[in-house]
């Protein structure tokens, strides 16, 4: 566990926030993407908080002094390149998203006594069993 928030720089499928914060909480990157595509299924603000964070949340090994301006314009740069070289494994989380989010619609539409299926009820349970793992997962003080 990181004592201090930084972007990975090895760790990354668009900005390496997922695999920054993954490391700072000392848990699998994988469980962070996976939450931010929920919540940007759920209500949209998975993306914004994404962005949000690799504006301000510096990279790994950058100048202590940077501004938040440089931070942005960095984002851009990063961004681009993003687009030109993908990451090998943006096929695989967009799969999964794809996946969660139709087995969602299907179970929804095939079997009206799942009423209680809804995203604001799903997305509370998914929020205390993150908490709960987190706690639990925690090293011992």
């Amino acid at each position: 566990m990181s004592t201090r928030l930084y972007r990975s720089r090895t760790d990354r499928v668009l900005g390496g926030v997922c695999g920054g914060l993954g490391r700072y909480l000392g848990i699998d990157p994988t469980f962070v993407r996976l939450f931010f595509i929920l919540l940007t299924l759920g209500d949209g603000m998975g993306l914004f908080i994404y962005f949000l964070l690799w504006i301000i949340v510096p990279e790994e090994g950058a100048a202590e002094g940077s501004t938040l301006a440089d931070n942005a314009h960095a984002v851009g740069e990063e961004l681009r390149a993003s687009f030109h070289t993908p990451h090998p494994q943006a096929g695989l989380y967009a799969g999964i998203a794809l996946v969660l989010l139709g087995a969602y619609f299907l179970a929804r539409n095939f079997f009206p006594w799942l009423h209680w299926l809804d995203f604001e009820v799903i997305w509370p349970v998914l929020l205390i069993v993150g908490g709960l793992a987190l706690l639990l997962r925690r090293p011992a003080a």
